[in-house]
């Protein structure tokens, strides 16, 4: 790594293939910077890629087998030497050889014979710089590094706080145990498999919809579990009836999609902007119910009017009821789950929903046999 000047003295690498010539620049420099010497262009690539690599590197053009110009080229191209500034200092005095050197990646070009005092002033002035853009570089690294901490920090603390308000609905439940964690995992599978058949359909992935970036993606998932979130309103009476509900009971059951809405949007009111994570979870939490042939609740939406995170977690939600063990039934096995999925295609669920389902029926076997309730 570059030395941080304070710390000791920079280092200043001199290449030069005459021996008068480093003991020349060998005695100018040596009473303020540690001087390494490299009497030929592959030693002085060798030494700029040690691991306390040069500072600032003083290059001759004219050198057997490889010269300046190809070297400087070769410290640019590796993101490792890139940052080295290069002066050249030689006696090839034309402006096409000035520009030349410019355009290989010099910082300065100083033709010889030398003024030891010029010498010594740009060395310093562009150690100065580097200095400078190497402290600039470390305070911004050390920015990133702090944000990103606080940004997973931030992340960590939303997540445990969507999983415990997720779990106020369903830990009312004694039996439903691992549901939240099956539904989130089965809505990303699905939406996952949606973009890979939208992908094998149409090389166009800018008409593919929004739903399906990894983005949005991830934003389904974490929004999932807050899909029951309205069921903390509802009385135990009727969340907890050990059989059929009445037709009463069930307009009261019903509500809990209101109450998620409700709940969710007092959420955002309080956030005072525009959340894409609060604006899905609410889609999903009010809409989950309803059925893709418009006899769902609570609004009775048909078709692409339901939003597609409701469409999923509809076929997440329903599957993960049939196979597990309810107050009011036994678990189903999960062949007979899927075939009452493929029956619902239609009718209760999205068809393309369902062919992904289908497409996916083991990992969603997968994922319950990892997510079980104890």
């Amino acid at each position: 790594m570059t030395a941080i000047p304070g710390q000791e003295r920079p280092r200043v690498l001199v290449v030069d293939d005459t021996p008068e010539n480093l003991h020349l620049m060998h005695g100018l420099l040596k009473e303020r910077y540690r001087v390494l010497l490299a009497n030929g262009g592959e030693a002085a690539l060798r030494l700029a890629r040690i691991e306390h690599r040069p500072d600032l590197i003083l290059l001759d053009i004219m050198m057997p087998e490889l010269d300046g110009y190809a070297v400087c080229e070769a410290l640019k191209a590796d993101p490792e030497t890139a940052a080295i500034p290069v002066i050249f200092l030689t006696a090839r005095s034309q402006v096409e050889d000035e520009e030349r050197g410019f355009r290989s990646g010099c910082v300065d070009y100083i033709t010889k014979p030398i003024s030891p005092p010029t010498l010594l002033a740009r060395v310093a002035n562009h150690l100065a710089l580097k200095a400078a853009s190497d402290r600039l570089a470390h305070n911004n690294r050390t920015l990133i590094e702090e944000v990103e901490r606080r940004t997973r920090e931030v992340q960590i603390v939303q997540d445990v706080t969507i999983m415990a308000m997720a779990s106020l609905a369903e830990t009312r439940d004694s039996e439903t145990g691992m549901h939240i964690r099956r539904t989130q995992h089965y809505v990303r599978t699905l939406a996952e498999r949606l973009r890979r058949m939208w992908e094998e359909k149409s090389a166009d992935t800018a008409s593919m919809p929004a739903e399906l970036s990894d983005e949005m993606i991830e934003i389904m998932y974490k929004s999932a579990p807050l899909h029951d979130i309205g069921k903390v309103g509802i009385p135990d009476a009727i969340l907890l009836k050990p059989g059929p509900l009445d037709a009463a009971e069930f307009e009261i059951m019903k509500g809990h999609t209101t109450l998620g809405l409700e709940a969710i949007a007092a959420a955002e009111k309080l956030l005072d902007v525009s959340s894409s994570f609060l604006s899905v979870a609410r889609q999903i939490a009010y809409c989950h119910h309803e059925k893709w042939d418009g006899h769902g609740y609570p609004h009775g939406l048909a078709g692409e009017a339901i939003p597609l995170p409701a469409r999923l977690m509809a076929v997440a939600d329903v599957y993960d009821a049939l196979i597990s063990r309810r107050i009011y039934k036994g678990p189903f096995p999960h062949e007979r789950a899927v075939a009452m999925i493929e029956a619902g295609s239609g009718s209760h669920f999205d068809p393309t929903v369902v062919s992904a389902f289908l497409s996916e029926a083991e990992t969603f076997r997968a994922i319950a046999q990892r997510f079980q309730d104890e």
